[in-house]
């Protein structure tokens, strides 16, 4: 079976992509795999040391900040929230069947809070989409670059930090059953 690709395909999204795919042949597939790693390839090897002066706007990594930012705030708000309350409920009924301590109750709670925020990524990330922030448009050199890179890093663990305090909020709420 001989299936044929328009020779221009227009992308806009992951559905239109996974038309296009759906219309390959595995052989197909298999080329245009290899296609895209040797370009991919080929993009990553940018005169990386060119990156180095490359320069952004003001407005480029502004928007870089905010974009990168969001997601992080919303990762670390749910993975401290859902931690804290099931470290709380499982302290507070576990802990008292199988006498789990406080930290293994803690322990206990982060894997529940991280295998949550596996599947609550996709939200996460569709509510930033719904904001309407938009990535900057930047060159490959420019997003390749030590600038954007320190913007991208320094963004995300501002995020996770912002986003980890407001999580603590549960907190307030907690009464000590051992202070009573």
């Amino acid at each position: 079976m001989n299936r044929r690709v328009p020779s221009a395909v227009c992308v806009k999204d992951m559905r239109a992509a996974r038309a296009v795919i759906a219309n390959l042949s595995p052989d197909e597939r298999i080329r245009l795999q290899n296609a895209l790693m040797d370009s991919s390839h080929s993009c990553t090897q940018i005169n990386l040391r060119n990156t180095l002066n490359v320069q952004l706007s003001r407005e480029q990594s502004k928007q870089l900040f905010i974009v990168n930012t969001l997601p992080f705030i919303g990762f670390g708000f749910l993975d401290n929230f859902l931690m804290i309350v099931a470290a709380e409920y499982i302290e507070h009924s576990l802990g008292m069947v199988l006498a789990v301590s406080t930290m293994a109750a803690a322990g206990l709670g982060h894997i529940v809070a991280d295998l949550a925020g596996i599947g609550l990524t996709h939200y996460v990330e569709y509510i930033v989409s719904k904001l309407g922030v938009k990535r900057p448009v930047l060159t490959a050199e420019q997003l390749h670059s030590s600038m954007a890179r320190k913007v991208i890093n320094l963004s995300r663990t501002f995020g996770l930090v912002i986003g980890c305090l407001i999580g603590m909020f549960p907190l307030l709420f907690y009464k000590d059953p051992k202070s009573s």
